[in-house]
């Protein structure tokens, strides 16, 4: 059965004429004809009663005209919705964004919310490990994070930006006279780190094992909590550069770590459809001020 056969037979119904209803839908008498017999020949029943002066429904087809109606108003919708979609006039989008880049999304997110009001934004607020199994799962349609130390299977990672792990002091703080900071320079100060499991955290412990004299005196995983108490004590956090971003009373200081990057990255599933809605926000991610600064820093 094809929506064109039930489009003829609503036709013909309603004007109960072939040669009106033919007319009406720049088809030959024939081909409108050939059409209704194919759709009666699917159905097994006849829908109408042809003769030389008029036409009538059969009860069959009185009982599926209602039906028929619909499936055209409905496939109209369908046609109407994608062309909304097209146009990012209505839908909804997820996205998947670990703590670091909260500051880095915050433009995009107002930009995007005036140029598209008809799409529903969703931001979900998550450690890396649990992204990647949102995104896996398909309740976000993209992730926004760090790139991973080892690659996640089936998720493919498309590089924003390039990224130091700095150490985040108060804007008062003796070491903010350094232009780069050695690990070894750490040991003197008391140490406030995101929360095991966070992305930073995790690049951290990876170059940091040998120096266990570390004092670490707090770890937390709300990021303006930490800045907080960075500006007002003497404490040292180890983050990557991005977190900052628009942060004020804090500055980062890049470690003396050689060839060490933190790479800010866009995450999909491979082999997936993507949004238009998704593309464009991407778009407009990438040309963000926030994303600028951090590409042009690498310049």
């Amino acid at each position: 059965m094809e929506l064109r056969q039930l489009k003829y037979f609503v036709k013909v119904a309603e004007t109960l004429n072939f040669s009106e209803a033919a007319k009406s839908l720049y088809v030959t008498q024939s081909t409108l004809s050939q059409q209704i017999k194919q759709l009666e020949g699917e159905l097994g029943t006849q829908l109408l009663v042809r003769s030389s002066h008029k036409v009538t429904l059969t009860e069959a087809g009185r009982s599926i005209l209602p039906n028929a109606k619909q499936a055209i108003y409905e496939a109209g919708l369908c046609t109407a919705r994608i062309g909304d979609l097209n146009r990012l006039a209505t839908g909804t989008l997820n996205i998947g964004v670990t703590y670091s880049f909260s500051p880095i999304l915050t433009e995009t997110i107002l930009t995007y919310m005036k140029m598209y009001p008809g799409v529903k934004l969703n931001v979900f607020y998550k450690p890396m490990n649990e992204l990647m199994q949102l995104l896996k799962e398909r309740v976000v349609d993209f992730a926004l994070a760090f790139k991973p130390t080892q690659p996640v299977d089936g998720v493919e990672s498309h590089i924003l930006f390039q990224n130091h792990l700095s150490a985040i002091v108060g804007r008062h703080h003796p070491l903010t006279a350094k232009e780069k900071i050695p690990i070894s320079d750490l040991e003197r100060y008391d140490i406030a780190l995101p929360s095991k499991g966070l992305q930073a955290r995790n690049a951290f412990e990876s170059i940091a094992l040998p120096h266990d004299r570390l004092r670490i005196r707090i770890e937390l995983n709300e990021v303006n909590i930490l800045l907080e108490l960075l500006r007002q004590s003497m404490m040292v956090s180890v983050l990557a550069e991005a977190t900052i971003h628009n942060a004020s009373g804090v500055k980062a200081i890049p470690l003396d770590i050689p060839e060490y990057e933190m790479a800010g990255c866009i995450h999909i599933l491979k082999d997936t459809y993507r949004k238009k809605s998704m593309q464009e926000f991407v778009r407009l991610l990438g040309e963000s001020l926030a994303v600028k600064e951090r590409q042009n820093a690498w310049l």
